[in-house]
């Protein structure tokens, strides 16, 4: 999860904790998110989150994990951060070997095609995910910008 939480007594974001059992929660919350049509509870509600289910590289088989987005017109922009580890997130692997993926915002679902953002495009594209500079604090690797694209019908 790449998203912040807001600090009460000093009213800054702050980055959310990490789950001892990352994937437990994550299930928990595509199962939630699936459940109320986008919409969570507790300390999750009110994010901007999406789920993002790509084709595993090597498995062949259905992968879905929750992001945090920005927007850019119709575009969704998100990071691949894997919370500061030197390696890449699994999913970002995965949109390399096949950049078409299903996107859920909410109650709605649809395909998009990734493409990692070009070098020129960083400075623009940051903007829309205000935590990337926190979360690239985290890591000596450059955090890839991804663009998740609609595709049309």
């Amino acid at each position: 999860m790449s998203d912040q939480t807001e600090d009460h007594a000093s009213g800054r974001r702050q980055p959310p904790q990490i789950p001892p059992d990352m994937k437990d929660f994550n299930r928990k919350l595509i199962s939630e998110f699936r459940s109320n049509g986008g919409q969570l509870s507790g300390p999750m509600a009110g994010r901007s989150l999406l789920l993002l289910t790509t084709t595993g590289a090597r498995s062949g088989e259905a992968r879905t994990t929750v992001l945090g987005y920005g927007r850019q017109g119709d575009r969704y922009i998100v990071i691949a951060s894997n919370n500061g580890a030197p390696a890449h997130p699994a999913w970002y692997q995965n949109l390399l070997a096949d950049p078409s993926a299903i996107v859920e915002v909410g109650p709605e679902k649809f395909g998009v095609k990734a493409r990692t953002a070009a070098p020129r495009e960083r400075d623009d594209l940051a903007a829309a995910v205000p935590y990337l500079a926190q979360q690239q604090g985290l890591t000596s690797r450059e955090i890839p910008i991804v663009v998740l694209e609609p595709k049309r019908s």
